[in-house]
């Protein structure tokens, strides 16, 4: 591949090394990553595996950690879209060690790649997203969600009277969605061993070189920390399903 700072990145990173505590007794016997949502028959990494590859991404490196062999028992027997390959942490690295670990394995390291967590479902053009990058002469890219809220808000006119009731609105923040477009130097400036969204983001944001990219309009996100992310992502899915 010719390095060129305008390709679409062909390359990602995937971090499904987390023990996934908040889902247990899901993770007893697997990884986060390898948990499936209800009624599709498919653990999570299984879905960002085929995004990414309908995205143009042929070549995967996923870091791994708790139960890393199960992950691998899977990926040996699954018919899967793209190449892949795995990187164990002999210990934990942290978010930002993992990153710079498994990045150390990719193909092309003189060519942009995504990132995402391994726990993250959503659909969303990463290409858009890339040349969102671009524009801005980003060193890192994040994609930023409106989660909903999971309570009811209640809207007021200013002098105490209520106006409104609001079924789970999306949050008035933006957080990071946990998906990212690196350009190649990004991976010498993470860390060794730690979190980078603790020293390398907040370095780039001083130096106005890392974009925050909006996800789209009707875009789906969810992250699946619990039990009930489980089953409202399952029944989201299926609501999907019965539309027209």
């Amino acid at each position: 591949m010719t390095a060129d700072p305008h390709t679409f990145p062909a390359q990602a990173v995937i971090l499904a090394g987390g023990q996934g505590s908040r889902l247990r007794p899901y993770t007893d016997d697997r990884p986060k990553a390898m948990v499936e949502i209800p009624g599709t028959g498919t653990p999570i990494i299984g879905h960002q595996l085929s995004w990414l590859a309908h995205e143009g991404v042929t070549d995967v490196v996923i870091s791994c950690g708790h139960l890393a062999s199960v992950l691998q028992k899977w990926l040996a027997s699954a018919e899967l879209p793209l190449r892949v390959t795995t990187v164990v942490e002999a210990e934990p690295l942290g978010r930002g060690g993992g990153l710079k670990h498994a990045a150390a394995t990719l193909p092309w390291p003189d060519e942009p790649w995504y990132a995402t967590n391994g726990d993250i479902w959503t659909r969303f053009s990463l290409r858009d997203m890339a040349a969102f990058h671009w524009e801005r002469d980003a060193i890192a890219t994040l994609a930023l969600a409106r989660p909903r809220i999971p309570w009811g808000a209640v809207k007021t006119d200013g002098f105490g009277h209520v106006v409104d009731f609001i079924e789970s609105p999306p949050t008035a923040y933006e957080i990071n969605a946990g998906v990212y477009v690196f350009s190649p130097s990004f991976t010498e400036l993470l860390p060794v061993r730690g979190d980078h969204e603790r020293t390398t983001f907040p370095q780039l944001a001083r130096e106005n070189r890392l974009a925050g990219y909006p996800l789209p309009h009707g875009a789906y996100w969810r992250a699946i920390d619990t039990a009930k992310d489980l089953s409202e992502a399952a029944k989201e899915l299926a609501d999907q399903a019965e539309l027209p």
